[in-house]
């Protein structure tokens, strides 16, 4: 199993025991997704807080193990909403790639979509 797919197992499995135990098996996916988001949305605030975005503050020095630790709990809601929507590692793998290759095709002036090139 590759760490991509690990990530999913272990995410699964995580979320499979929480919906049992809390009794949160009649919630939809749409209901998940909202959940997520949300709670996506709170650690999101928690990592642009180890990183100094507010000017009229006097900078503290960046924990780096604080940032990697709000990382990985936006992965956390990031993957259970993969499973929620029934997208697996190789999928989201593949999609990835794909949106990534047009990424590059935008930069480079390559895509059918305007707008994106750089000028040089």
């Amino acid at each position: 199993m590759d760490k991509l797919e690990t990530i999913f197992h272990w995410q699964k499995k995580f979320d499979s025991e929480l919906i049992e135990r809390r009794g949160l098996q009649d919630i939809t996916m749409e209901q998940w997704i909202q959940k997520e988001t949300l709670a996506m949305l709170s650690e999101l605030a928690e990592l642009i807080d180890e990183v100094n975005f507010k000017w009229w503050k006097n900078p503290k020095e960046v924990d780096t193990e604080a940032v990697k630790e709000e990382l990985v709990d936006i992965l956390h809601f990031f993957v259970s909403m993969c499973h929620k929507t029934g997208m697996d590692a190789e999928e989201l793998c593949q999609r990835y790639l794909n949106k990534n290759k047009e990424n590059f095709n935008r930069q480079n002036g390559l895509s059918e979509k305007k707008g994106y090139e750089v000028n040089e």
